[in-house]
Protein backbone atom coordinates (compact mmCIF):
# COMPACT_ATOMS: atom_id res chain seq x y z
CA UNK A 1 0.00 0.00 0.00
CA UNK A 2 1.01 3.09 -0.65
CA UNK A 3 2.71 5.91 2.15
CA UNK A 4 1.42 8.70 0.25
CA UNK A 5 -1.78 10.71 1.73
CA UNK A 6 -3.33 14.19 0.89
CA UNK A 7 -1.59 17.68 2.31
CA UNK A 8 -4.53 20.48 3.11
CA UNK A 9 -3.94 23.25 4.32
CA UNK A 10 -6.35 24.34 7.21
CA UNK A 11 -5.97 28.48 7.27
CA UNK A 12 -7.30 30.15 10.43
CA UNK A 13 -10.77 29.60 11.82
CA UNK A 14 -13.03 29.25 15.07
CA UNK A 15 -15.16 26.77 16.54
CA UNK A 16 -17.83 27.67 18.65
CA UNK A 17 -20.51 26.07 21.14
CA UNK A 18 -24.04 26.92 20.16
CA UNK A 19 -24.31 29.16 23.51
CA UNK A 20 -21.36 31.08 22.08
CA UNK A 21 -22.67 31.31 18.39
CA UNK A 22 -26.10 32.77 20.00
CA UNK A 23 -24.25 35.43 21.53
CA UNK A 24 -22.42 36.20 18.67
CA UNK A 25 -25.07 35.74 15.79
CA UNK A 26 -28.16 36.70 17.71
CA UNK A 27 -30.46 34.02 19.45
CA UNK A 28 -31.51 31.18 17.14
CA UNK A 29 -28.95 31.64 14.77
CA UNK A 30 -27.48 28.68 12.93
CA UNK A 31 -24.28 27.77 10.66
CA UNK A 32 -24.47 28.29 7.18
CA UNK A 33 -22.69 25.45 5.32
CA UNK A 34 -20.70 27.70 2.25
CA UNK A 35 -18.29 24.55 1.58
CA UNK A 36 -18.03 20.94 2.62
CA UNK A 37 -14.83 20.24 4.24
CA UNK A 38 -12.79 16.86 3.44
CA UNK A 39 -13.36 15.37 7.10
CA UNK A 40 -17.50 13.64 6.78
CA UNK A 41 -19.98 16.18 8.55
CA UNK A 42 -17.29 19.19 8.61
CA UNK A 43 -17.74 22.90 6.65
CA UNK A 44 -16.95 26.02 6.49
CA UNK A 45 -19.94 28.24 7.19
CA UNK A 46 -20.83 31.87 5.66
CA UNK A 47 -20.55 33.10 9.40
CA UNK A 48 -17.52 35.22 9.93
CA UNK A 49 -16.24 36.78 13.65
CA UNK A 50 -13.34 39.16 14.51
CA UNK A 51 -10.65 38.00 16.61
CA UNK A 52 -9.34 40.32 18.97
CA UNK A 53 -5.78 39.72 21.10
CA UNK A 54 -3.84 42.34 23.22
CA UNK A 55 -1.59 44.14 19.87
CA UNK A 56 -4.48 43.47 17.11
CA UNK A 57 -6.87 41.96 15.38
CA UNK A 58 -7.88 39.48 12.51
CA UNK A 59 -10.96 40.42 11.13
CA UNK A 60 -13.20 37.97 8.54
CA UNK A 61 -12.37 34.63 10.52
CA UNK A 62 -14.28 31.66 9.39
CA UNK A 63 -16.10 29.58 11.82
CA UNK A 64 -16.02 26.09 10.96
CA UNK A 65 -19.36 23.90 11.37
CA UNK A 66 -21.08 22.11 12.71
CA UNK A 67 -21.20 23.48 16.99
CA UNK A 68 -18.53 22.15 18.89
CA UNK A 69 -18.29 21.50 22.81
CA UNK A 70 -15.64 23.86 23.43
CA UNK A 71 -15.05 27.15 21.68
CA UNK A 72 -11.80 27.47 20.15
CA UNK A 73 -9.89 29.52 17.99
CA UNK A 74 -7.00 27.62 15.66
CA UNK A 75 -4.38 30.04 14.50
CA UNK A 76 -1.14 30.55 12.85
CA UNK A 77 2.49 31.14 14.29
CA UNK A 78 2.19 34.18 12.55
CA UNK A 79 -1.20 34.90 13.62
CA UNK A 80 -0.62 34.30 17.10
CA UNK A 81 2.47 37.06 17.26
CA UNK A 82 -0.10 39.22 15.20
CA UNK A 83 -2.58 39.05 17.77
CA UNK A 84 -0.23 39.42 20.47
CA UNK A 85 -0.88 36.25 22.05
CA UNK A 86 1.33 33.72 22.96
CA UNK A 87 -0.43 30.37 22.08
CA UNK A 88 1.28 26.72 22.27
CA UNK A 89 0.86 23.89 19.88
CA UNK A 90 -1.93 21.61 20.43
CA UNK A 91 -4.04 19.11 19.37
CA UNK A 92 -7.86 20.06 18.30
CA UNK A 93 -9.55 20.15 21.62
CA UNK A 94 -6.69 20.11 23.79
CA UNK A 95 -7.33 23.24 25.05
CA UNK A 96 -6.49 24.02 29.18
CA UNK A 97 -4.06 25.95 30.17
CA UNK A 98 -4.29 28.11 26.44
CA UNK A 99 -4.43 31.60 26.09
CA UNK A 100 -7.85 33.14 25.25
CA UNK A 101 -9.37 36.07 23.68
CA UNK A 102 -11.78 38.36 22.86
CA UNK A 103 -14.30 36.99 19.45
CA UNK A 104 -16.55 39.48 18.19
CA UNK A 105 -19.57 39.23 15.67
CA UNK A 106 -22.35 41.02 14.27
CA UNK A 107 -24.99 40.88 17.42
CA UNK A 108 -22.29 40.54 20.70
CA UNK A 109 -18.83 39.80 21.45
CA UNK A 110 -17.52 36.72 23.98
CA UNK A 111 -14.34 36.88 25.89
CA UNK A 112 -12.94 33.64 26.19
CA UNK A 113 -10.50 32.39 28.88
CA UNK A 114 -8.99 29.53 26.80
CA UNK A 115 -8.46 28.12 23.42
CA UNK A 116 -6.27 29.48 21.40
CA UNK A 117 -3.93 27.19 19.79
CA UNK A 118 -1.25 26.56 16.75
CA UNK A 119 -2.83 23.38 15.87
CA UNK A 120 -0.23 20.59 15.90
CA UNK A 121 -0.03 19.17 12.53
CA UNK A 122 -1.84 15.85 12.19
CA UNK A 123 -3.35 13.35 9.92
CA UNK A 124 -6.76 11.88 9.48
CA UNK A 125 -6.90 8.47 9.24
CA UNK A 126 -9.60 5.73 9.19
CA UNK A 127 -8.92 2.52 11.15
CA UNK A 128 -8.73 0.44 7.47
CA UNK A 129 -5.55 2.61 6.42
CA UNK A 130 -3.71 3.33 9.76
CA UNK A 131 -4.15 -0.93 10.37
CA UNK A 132 -2.46 -1.37 6.36
CA UNK A 133 0.27 1.18 7.47
CA UNK A 134 1.05 -0.37 10.94
CA UNK A 135 -0.29 2.95 12.56
CA UNK A 136 -2.47 3.53 15.60
CA UNK A 137 -4.17 6.69 16.92
CA UNK A 138 -1.40 9.03 18.85
CA UNK A 139 1.43 7.41 16.49
CA UNK A 140 3.96 9.96 15.68
CA UNK A 141 5.49 9.95 11.98
CA UNK A 142 7.27 12.55 9.67
CA UNK A 143 5.85 13.33 5.98
CA UNK A 144 7.94 14.70 3.28
CA UNK A 145 6.28 16.84 0.61
CA UNK A 146 8.48 17.31 -2.46
CA UNK A 147 7.35 20.29 -4.04
CA UNK A 148 9.57 22.95 -6.65
CA UNK A 149 12.22 24.50 -4.65
CA UNK A 150 11.24 24.17 -1.24
CA UNK A 151 10.57 20.12 -0.44
CA UNK A 152 10.62 19.26 3.41
CA UNK A 153 9.86 16.67 5.91
CA UNK A 154 7.76 17.42 8.91
CA UNK A 155 8.20 15.39 11.50
CA UNK A 156 6.23 16.03 14.67
CA UNK A 157 2.73 14.60 13.08
CA UNK A 158 0.62 13.12 15.08
CA UNK A 159 -2.09 10.36 13.66
CA UNK A 160 -5.62 10.55 14.44
CA UNK A 161 -7.48 7.27 13.46
CA UNK A 162 -11.43 7.58 13.78
CA UNK A 163 -14.05 5.99 11.51
CA UNK A 164 -15.59 9.01 11.05
CA UNK A 165 -12.90 10.53 9.65
CA UNK A 166 -10.92 11.07 6.04
CA UNK A 167 -7.78 9.89 4.99
CA UNK A 168 -5.94 13.79 5.32
CA UNK A 169 -3.03 15.28 6.93
CA UNK A 170 -3.56 19.22 8.08
CA UNK A 171 -1.18 22.00 8.34
CA UNK A 172 -1.32 25.56 8.71
CA UNK A 173 -0.60 27.94 6.61
CA UNK A 174 2.46 29.05 7.99
CA UNK A 175 3.69 25.46 7.31
CA UNK A 176 1.98 25.57 3.62
CA UNK A 177 3.91 28.64 2.73
CA UNK A 178 7.02 27.53 4.16
CA UNK A 179 6.90 24.29 1.49
CA UNK A 180 4.96 25.95 -1.41
CA UNK A 181 2.14 23.43 -1.17
CA UNK A 182 -0.40 23.09 -4.22
CA UNK A 183 -4.21 22.85 -3.76
CA UNK A 184 -3.60 18.66 -4.48
CA UNK A 185 -0.21 18.10 -2.68
CA UNK A 186 0.37 14.93 -1.64
CA UNK A 187 2.93 13.76 0.92
CA UNK A 188 4.97 10.46 1.64
CA UNK A 189 4.61 8.99 5.36
CA UNK A 190 7.77 7.69 6.73
CA UNK A 191 7.57 5.97 10.06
Amino acid sequence: MSNNILVETSARHVHVTKEHLAILFGEGATLTNKKDLSQPGQFASEERVTIVGPKNELKGVTILGPERSATQVEVSATDARTLGIKAPIRESGDIEGTPGCKIIGPKGEIEIDKGVIIAKRHIHMVPETAKKLGLKNKDIVSVKINTDGRSAVLGDTVIRVHESFADAMHIDTDESNAVGASFDQMGEIIK
